[in-house]
């Protein structure tokens, strides 16, 4: 199931902060400017509630409009028409008051004042006539639009011989009130917003201060080469305040940063008593080795003397002592170049290095089928040409010791990005993905997917890796069924480095 990504997820807590500020502001200043403009159209309904009585007065009145005497010619005229004659009708109205008279289901009359003291009648149409007769008789002041005349608030009252009296006064100056507040509450909320924001930017900033020296600190720490050697950590963050969160990160990752400076360095003395005792080791037994392979080939010197039992033994303990011999001076290479020794730096043509080696290893493995590609002029490199030698020999015994009889071995050598790039490739079974990463380790074998004929130590690519190294240069495996490639880069000159005691 696809996981649904969150709105905030790629945003700073920088950003999450200033964002939740900003919101919850808006919606406060949302709060408040709805109150506020409903308690102001409240507060202005209820002034022109209290002004409708009035208005249902002059409706009453417009029923029996003052005029001539009975018999006159100006009893035929409107209501509207009649009141016009009394002034004292309108008079204290606002402009847009309507009067309206139901008898039955028809209008009898409606009224609306035009100016001090005026009255005209109102055009009503269809519609809002039964909007009209929809308003609850006695009930509560009701609001609705006239087609014409706009938004109205309405009361009505029963009169005495049941007809309906409806008064209305104009809601535009309430609506023109309430909007005016609106635009007001927006300016006014709008740039307290934009104030806000850019307050909230720098406070907010200022707060984060510490947790950014935190990050930065980390950042320090995370870039240090912490896997080998000797590392120092003096990076801390500056103390703060411990009563505040900030405070008390920084003082939770200052004692993280101790207890791994401390881990490191006894890491690193474990390390160095290690090296130390292998060189220690490798040194000492070099000369009871010496000695087994002296008395050993003393012995087979007998000649006839020895039965044919005994001499062979001898020369399995000759054997197993060269062998010895060749591991202790691996791991004493190996523990000096840990140590950080420098190697002898000099010219080496390497051309003609990989031609010695290739044929070397032509003569060791008559079965194989050796191929070297090597460029039309010499490339020469700065330098120790013996261990350069046993880098591309221990590659090419691998090759030769892994793979099964008529496999192709290809060295390849070529200059590339300033410096020379040694490939030694094989057509043979390859070595399972698994296992291409221990390849490099010490006493690493990788018998279970190749085959072996002959027995090893282990740490001929470790010491080739550890050659590289020290070179600095770079070494990589590619391998599947079929093809295996081992890349090896060197620099064409070698940075020098001071010397380091043994």
């Amino acid at each position: 199931m696809k996981l649904r990504s969150r709105p905030l997820a790629g945003l700073t807590l920088r950003a999450r902060l200033i964002a939740g500020l900003l919101v919850l502001f808006t919606l406060a200043s949302l709060a408040v400017g709805l109150a506020t403009a409903l308690a102001l159209q409240g507060y202005l309904l209820g002034q022109l509630d209290r002004q409708l009585p009035t208005a249902i007065a002059m409706s009453v009145s417009l029923e029996h409009p003052p005029g001539p005497a009975p018999g006159g010619g100006s009893r035929a005229a409107s209501p509207c028409a009649r009141a016009n004659q009394n002034p004292a009708l309108a008079a204290g109205q606002q402009p847009g008051t309507l009067a309206a008279r139901l008898t039955g289901a028809s209008l009898a009359f409606a009224c609306i004042v035009t100016g001090p003291g005026g009255l005209s009648a109102a055009r009503l149409s269809a519609a809002d006539l039964a909007m009209l007769r929809r308003l609850r008789v006695g009930g509560p002041p009701s609001t609705g639009d006239l087609s014409r005349l706009g938004p109205y608030r309405f009361t009505t009252f029963r009169g005495p011989d049941g007809d309906i009296h409806i008064a209305g006064l104009p809601l535009d100056g309430v609506q023109a009130t309430v909007r005016r507040l609106e635009l007001i509450e927006v300016i006014v909320f709008g740039a307290a917003l934009l104030a806000m924001g850019l307050a909230g930017v720098g406070l907010i900033r200022l707060s984060l201060r510490p947790l950014a020296r935190i990050t930065a600190t980390a950042a320090e720490v995370s870039s240090l080469p912490l896997g080998r050697g000797e590392v120092a950590l003096p990076q801390r963050v500056p103390a703060a305040d411990p009563r505040t969160e900030v405070g008390r990160l920084g003082q939770a990752l200052n004692q993280m940063l101790g207890h791994v400076e401390a881990s490191l360095a006894q890491r690193q003395a474990a390390e160095a008593r290690l090296r130390q005792f292998i060189a220690d080791a490798s040194h000492e037994l070099r000369t009871p080795l010496a000695g087994i392979r002296g008395y050993t080939e003393l012995a087979l010197r007998a000649g006839d003397d020895l039965g044919p039992e005994v001499r062979s033994a001898l020369s399995r303990v000759d054997a197993e002592s060269a062998r010895m011999r060749r591991l202790v001076d691996d791991l004493l290479l190996l523990a000096r170049l840990d140590a950080g020794r420098p190697l002898d730096r000099a010219p080496v043509d390497v051309s003609r290095l990989a031609i010695d080696v290739t044929n070397d290893a032509r003569v060791a493995g008559p079965d194989h089928r050796w191929v070297l590609d090597l460029p039309a002029e010499p490339i020469v490199i700065s330098g120790d040409e013996h261990r350069l030698h046993q880098v591309l020999a221990n590659l090419l015994s691998n090759a030769r010791s892994h793979t099964p009889s008529g496999t192709t071995v290809t060295v390849r050598l070529a200059g590339r990005s300033g410096g020379v790039e040694l490939q030694v490739s094989d057509d043979g079974p390859g070595i399972p993905a698994g296992l291409q990463d221990q390849v490099w380790e010490r006493f690493a074998r990788g018998d279970s997917a190749r085959s072996r004929k002959a027995g090893g130590t282990g740490l001929g690519l470790a010491i080739v890796r550890a050659v590289v190294a020290a070179h600095h240069g770079d070494v990589s495996l590619a391998s599947q069924p079929g093809s295996t490639t081992l890349r090896i880069w060197l620099p064409a000159d070698t940075p020098t480095e001071p010397d380091k005691p043994a």
